[in-house]
């Protein structure tokens, strides 16, 4: 029963996985495909590959996942937790998805872990949760917006003198690095998380101990997972967010991808803390955007964005709470 648990738990992980690579990772190409410099198919390619390579470049994250938050009970009611999270998280991110709204698949990933644990009596570790989730939840989208701002203010003088159409053309070739960048940055974020739910579930079940290397095996299916989810379906949705805040135009998404890159890997390797990309890549683009004119962003539409993502954490933690407490009605924990 523990081992079928077990089993059941990773691959409900996997599966959120694959589900984040369809929503979110185009988020990471969206600019690139708005200002053309890159078809959706290629976009989409090129997205899968580097979230392949960026899953393989460290662990930090992992460990702020599997330790750094929550604390379920051994056994099968800490595997219930667990699955309960994962369902809940599941399940918003099919809403989510379904009307077309860019929320955090982080974050519901978040919400879903806490309220889970909470509802079985687990430990949740609220320090963690504040400085891990909550802070860089405030700070990862306006850093993104100031550094997006910075990046292309500096271009704007930089290239002040250059050939308005010369420079178009150079700044769709250049997206093509900053795309990559985005999606190495979006594979070292997101699969991460992933693992570190998987490294959590094989904790519960008594088969690793807390602090031990991530298996090799399991930085493998996930990020595999995570690419083949970007590839199937990811190029559905890659023109929403570059038109929907702002029309980005060539030299800004360079701007904005480049500083969105930035702020993830900064996170990533020196707060070991998880940020969502939808929040850094509407901050940088909005960042960017400002350039122009404040009025040039929809800054409507992005506090509808902003208010919908503040809004997961605490509904999914609630859905998630809901599903424990029917799991735990149903089965013997």
């Amino acid at each position: 029963m523990d081992t079928f648990a077990l089993v059941v738990v990773i691959g409900a992980a996997l599966f959120f996985t694959c589900v984040n690579g369809f929503r979110d990772s185009a988020d990471a190409i969206a600019t690139s495909v708005s200002t053309r410099a890159l078809t959706p198919r290629v976009a989409v390619a090129m997205a899968a590959l580097m979230n392949l390579a960026g899953a393989f470049l460290g662990t930090a994250i992992v460990r702020t996942v599997s330790e750094g938050l929550v604390s379920p009970p051994g056994g099968a009611r800490g595997m219930l937790m667990l699955f309960a999270a994962l369902s809940g998280a599941l399940a918003w991110n099919a809403a989510a998805w379904y009307f077309r709204l860019p929320s955090s698949s982080s974050h519901a990933l978040f919400g879903g872990l806490v309220g889970a644990v909470l509802a079985g009596s687990g430990v949740v570790h609220w320090d963690g949760v504040l400085l891990k989730v909550v802070l860089p939840m405030f700070a990862a989208p306006l850093a993104a917006l100031a550094v997006g701002y910075l990046v292309m203010a500096g271009l704007m003088w930089a290239f002040r003198r250059a050939q308005p159409h010369r420079a178009q053309r150079g700044f769709r070739a250049a997206q093509t690095v900053s795309t990559a960048g985005m999606a190495l940055g979006h594979g070292l974020q997101d699969a991460q998380k992933a693992m570190g739910v998987v490294v959590l579930a094989l904790v519960v079940a008594g088969e690793a101990d807390s602090g031990a290397a991530v298996p090799l095996w399991v930085q493998v299916v996930c990020a595999l997972m995570l690419a083949a989810g970007t590839y199937a379906g990811g190029w559905r949705v890659v023109r929403a967010l570059g038109r929907r805040v702002f029309a980005v135009d060539p030299p800004r998404g360079f701007a904005a991808e480049s500083a969105a890159a930035s702020v993830m890997f900064t996170s990533a390797f020196i707060f070991h803390a998880p940020v969502a990309t939808t929040h850094v890549v509407t901050g940088s683009i909005m960042g960017a955007g400002a350039t122009r004119r404040l009025t040039a962003v929809r800054w409507g539409v992005a506090r509808t964005l902003v208010t919908g993502w503040f809004v997961t954490l605490p509904a999914v933690a609630l859905v998630s709470a809901a599903l424990y407490g029917l799991g735990a009605l149903l089965l013997p924990v």
